[in-house]
Formats: C-alpha cells, sequence, structure tokens
C-alpha cells in the first residue's frame, strides 16, 4: 500500500506495529487463547467473598494511564468491562517494557488483548479484573471512529446509512443497538425452527441453483455453467421442489433460505432475501391461517416478551386470531368498485377511471394486484388476511370450493406490507397445466414476471399430490416488524450497495507524457489534482507548496520540484 494513501492515524500504528515486532512480540500470534469468562457472565455473577480467577480477551476500547497504574476498558463479545492494570503486577521482574512501552505506547484503541487476573471491586463500586498478566492478540491498524456522550447528547456517532451498511463490521462495533436487532432476527429464525420441529415437520435443502426458475411471479437471475453448457437460475423460490417432496411422500416439509429477484431496490426490497416456505400434507389454507398466527405470536413474546411490536410509532398487535377479508371486498371497501364476475376489459376500464399507470402487458390478475397495491395494500396496519384471490393472479393454487373464480390463497398484510402468501396447493396436473399455458400466454405478450412451465413438475403432479396447503414468509420484513425497523437494509448484515463512487483519476503516464516525474504522481492525486487538466490554471507556486507539505509530512525522500519546472510542464 501507498503510504499516502494512509492517515497520520494509520502511519503511527503501523510505526507501532514495527516497534512491536523489533521487541520480539508477535502482533497476531497463531496459538489458541483460551477465555474462561466474559463480561456479562463476570458483572452477574460477582461475589464478594470469593476470589475469582478469570481470563478474558476482546478489544481494548479505552485507557486512562496514571503513572504506575491504569485503567482500560475491554469489549468482549457480550459487552464491555473495566480492567485495572499496574505496572508491577504485569511486569514482576526488572523488565518493565510491557508497562512502560507496550501498554502504555504501542498499543492502540481497537487492539485484541488478552487479560489473565481476578475479579474485584474498585472503590468507586465498578467490577473489574485486576491484571496479573496481559498479551497482545491482534494489532488493529484502522482507528475506530471515537463515539462520544456528554450530557445526554451524542457527538461524531457513526451514523450515515451509505457508511454503516458498506462498512458494518465497524456499524456493529460503535453502534451496540446494531448487534442487539442481529441477535433478535436469530432468536426470530430460532423460534420459528422450534415452532415448526414440534410440529413434526422436516427441514430440507432444495436447489439454488435452477433449470427453471419456478414457483413465484418474478424476473430471475441468469448463469451458465459451463460444463454442462446450459443456462441455470438463482432460485426466486422453493415452492416446486418442496411440492416434489410432499409427492414424495414427507408429511411436512420447510426450508429456510435465500432467494434471488431481479428487481428494484427500497425500503423493503433486496435483490436477495431469506423466506422459509412451508408445505403440509391434509391441510388447507384456513389451517394455514390458523397455524400461522400462532407462530407469529410466539415468536412476537419470544423477541419482545409480549405479542406486540412497536414499528414507526405504532403499536401492532400479533395477538391470534387475525382479520380475514377477502381481496374483491378490500378493493370495495378501499374504492367503491365490484370486480366480481367483471372481464379484463371491463377492469381496465375501471384502472383509468381511477388514474391508474397501467400497459397492454398486463392481464386480469394484474390489473387487480396493481388495483389492490395501489389504494388498500398500505392501509392494512394491523395483521389481515388478505383471502379468495382471482384465479389469474394465483397460477400454483387450488380453486375455491365455493367460486370456480377465485382461489383458496390469502396474503397476509402487516404495517402496510406483504409479509406472507399461503394456498390451499393446487393438486390438479390437468388445471395445473393449463395455469402454465396462461402464464406462458403473458410472458408472450411481454409480462416479464410471468411463470415458466416447469414439465418435471408437472409429471410429479401426475403421479398424485395429497390436499396440501403452503406458505410462505419474508423473514426480514419479519425481523423488521418485530425489532421496529422501517428500512430492510437494517436487518441485512450486508445489504447491496451500488458500487463506491470513486473520483476518476488519470493513469501515470499520462503525467509523465506532460512532463511531470512518476514519483510526484501520487503526491499531486493525494493532493487532489486526480487529472492532469486539473493543473491548468493553478499556480506553480502554490503547487509547490502543496508538494512541499506533503513531503514533509509523510517523510518522502524525494526532491521538491522548482517553480520553473512546475511552470514546464504541459498541461
Amino acid at each position: 500500500m501507498n503510504v499516502l494513501e494512509l492517515s497520520e492515524q494509520e502511519i503511527q500504528r503501523r510505526n507501532s506495529l514495527e516497534e512491536l515486532r523489533n521487541l520480539g512480540i508477535n502482533p497476531y500470534p497463531a496459538a489458541e487463547y483460551e477465555v474462561t469468562a466474559y463480561s456479562d457472565d463476570i458483572k452477574d455473577n460477582f461475589n464478594e467473598d470469593e476470589k475469582r480467577e478469570v481470563c478474558i480477551a476482546g478489544r481494548l476500547m479505552g485507557r486512562r494511564v496514571m503513572g504506575k497504574a491504569s485503567f482500560a476498558e475491554l469489549m468482549d463479545s457480550k459487552g464491555r468491562i473495566q480492567v485495572y492494570v499496574t505496572r508491577d503486577d504485569v511486569c514482576p521482574g526488572d523488565d518493565k517494557t510491557l508497562y512502560n512501552t507496550v501498554f502504555k505506547k504501542l498499543l492502540d484503541l481497537g487492539d485484541f488483548i488478552g487479560v489473565k487476573g481476578f475479579v474485584f471491586r474498585t472503590q468507586t463500586g465498578e467490577i473489574s479484573v485486576h491484571a496479573q498478566e496481559l498479551v497482545l492478540l491482534s494489532k488493529s491498524l484502522k482507528p475506530l471512529p471515537v463515539v462520544k456522550e456528554k450530557d445526554g447528547v451524542t457527538y461524531d456517532a457513526f451514523n450515515d446509512p451509505e457508511l454503516r451498511y458498506r462498512q458494518r463490521y465497524v456499524d456493529l462495533l460503535v453502534n451496540p443497538e446494531v448487534k442487539d436487532i442481529f441477535l433478535k432476527r436469530s432468536l426470530v429464525v430460532k423460534t420459528m425452527r422450534v415452532y415448526f420441529d414440534e410440529a413434526g415437520y422436516t427441514e430440507v435443502e432444495t436447489p439454488i441453483l435452477q433449470p427453471i426458475p419456478g414457483g413465484a411471479s418474478a424476473r430471475p437471475f441468469i448463469t451458465h455453467h459451463n460444463s454442462l453448457d446450459i443456462d441455470l437460475y438463482l432460485r426466486i423460490a422453493t415452492e416446486l421442489y418442496l411440492k416434489r417432496l410432499i409427492v414424495g411422500g414427507f408429511e411436512g416439509v420447510y426450508e429456510i433460505g435465500k432467494n434471488f429477484r431481479n428487481e428494484g431496490m427500497d425500503r423493503n426490497h433486496n435483490p436477495e432475501f431469506t423466506c422459509m416456505e412451508l408445505y403440509v400434507q391434509y391441510k388447507d389454507y384456513n389451517w394455514m391461517m390458523s397455524f400461522t398466527e400462532k407462530l407469529l405470536e410466539r415468536i412476537c413474546v419470544a423477541v419482545n416478551g409480549k405479542p406486540e411490536s412497536v414499528i414507526d410509532g405504532k403499536t401492532i398487535s400479533f395477538k391470534a386470531p387475525f382479520r380475514r377479508l377477502p381481496i374483491l371486498e378490500a378493493i370495495k371497501e378501499k374504492t367503491g368498485y365490484d370486480l366480481n364476475g367483471k372481464s379484463e376489459d371491463e377492469i381496465r376500464d375501471i384502472c383509468k377511471k381511477l388514474n391508474m399507470e397501467i400497459d397492454d402487458t398486463m392481464g386480469k390478475g394484474k390489473l387487480i394486484d396493481e388495483m389492490f397495491g395501489e389504494f388498500c395494500e398500505g392501509t392494512y396496519i394491523q395483521p389481515t388476511f388478505i383471502t379468495d384471490y382471482p384465479i389469474e393472479m394465483s397460477p400454483l393454487t387450488k380453486k375455491h370450493r365455493d367460486n370456480p373464480a377465485l382461489t383458496e390463497r390469502f396474503e397476509l398484510m402487516v404495517n402496510g406490507k406483504e409479509l406472507a402468501n399461503a394456498y390451499s396447493e393446487l393438486n390438479d396436473p390437468i388445471d395445473q397445466e393449463e395455469r402454465f399455458q396462461d402464464q406462458l400466454r403473458l410472458s408472450e405478450k411481454g409480462d416479464d414476471e410471468a411463470m415458466f412451465i416447469d414439465q418435471d413438475f408437472l409429471r410429479a403432479l401426475q403421479y398424485g399430490m395429497p390436499p396440501t396447503s403452503g406458505i410462505g414468509i419474508g423473514i426480514d420484513r419479519l425481523v423488521m416488524l418485530m425489532t421496529g425497523q422501517t428500512q430492510i437494509q437494517e436487518v441485512l448484515f450486508f445489504p447491496q450497495m451500488r458500487p463506491e463512487k470513486k473520483a476518476p483519476r488519470d493513469k501515470a503516464d499520462k503525467y509523465v507524457t506532460a512532463g511531470i516525474a512518476e514519483e510526484l504522481v501520487p503526491i499531486l492525486q493525494k493532493v487532489g489534482y486526480y487529472l492532469v487538466t486539473d493543473l491548468k490554471d493553478v499556480k506553480a507556486q502554490k503547487i509547490q507548496q502543496q508538494i512541499g507539505e506533503i513531503i514533509k509530512k509523510y517523510k518522502l525522500d524525494i526532491e521538491k520540484p522548482s517553480v520553473q519546472d512546475i511552470e514546464g510542464w504541459n498541461v
């Protein structure tokens, strides 16, 4: 790495690294460091009458040196704890280098250290560890952002979303509440697994690379397998493979895994997302509604200690049962138009009356979906099952037992967004093939989210699939609801980001062609002259002064050009 790319603190830390090596100290030791206690355990189980020996490890996050004694703050995976370090305890012999040089001068905030000692309470009442041994476990070369708090006001907070999502490792270190969100995420998934396992269902894994992207209406990502010389798709759903397992004789199967959809990004969408899909034989969508609302109530209690969650200032109750509302009734309720029995052309006319943006590629199902999305979806804050979707909207769903124009499907709406989608699954292979053909016609009309025809899945259905109910739940959105977050990026460790913007830079040979020595190029770009043309109309004296400052600051063995040299550059 070019030294000019480093800050003063980074240079200082690299110098400390070199000094440590010169002292014979390995800044990155390989041996296991046996940790016997954690910060929370030490504080929770402190006993005044017991001298407890501990071995702890973590980042050095603070240091107060007071001559022969010092206080340090150590952060481990569970929290923070104070460490009391005295010169004569960690350096019992004549050589005091470990304290006077290493601890006081060569260690930096962010370094990993190991401490052996005993637990005690200071005169001010703080439970601490009295260090008897101190060892460096890893040297940190970049300084952490220092977040300060005074009189309840936070200064220099690391709160820029762009930086936080791009450098999540820093975000987790300096914003403890962020780590709590992800611990709760883990609890959401764990609780869900336990609930399904208790019901007797089997967790399975199905292909992520698929020859046909089926199970949902979405635009897929495409890749190519060189050995087989075929295009493959990152899966958009697990549905069709899980149903094959129901055909194969499993009572209930579920999968928690990544799906991928090549669609827009916003506060509720990421191109890769985690989804849970569950399929259970001999059940219908009514049973699934009851099963789901009990699941969500249980998760909410596990995460929040009660069946309510607060998001965006709104208290959302996951106490079962939830409201059930047919979709056409919902549209009628919000728009005044009854779509029951209406043709595609009639619905298209209604959309135009409602000043909706529509196009000719949209079939009946898409039009109804757009209408619901625009006028209804955002209004359902409390958990609401929207049921009985028109057949055109649900190519994999069983026809409604009382109305063949509808299907036995529900979507669960919470806080104005879809959280879950579920069906009484279509198990009639002839009906399924006809529905796939309808989707093919939509695709030919230009709908790039229409479903592909999966001939192997049709073949599986022909062997017979029992009556089955299935559901898909978006884990990321569920975690948002349980933790009170309004941006999906807040519940993803590493959300998809645009590439970092960098100012365009000329290559070194362009500077050389202009008569500039190559060794000066990094210096000029450090000052901000990224392009040769940036030097135009700048006074030679100013450029010389700026070059001189960099040479002095970074102690570079480079001769400063004269004003005459600079005036001779062809810029």
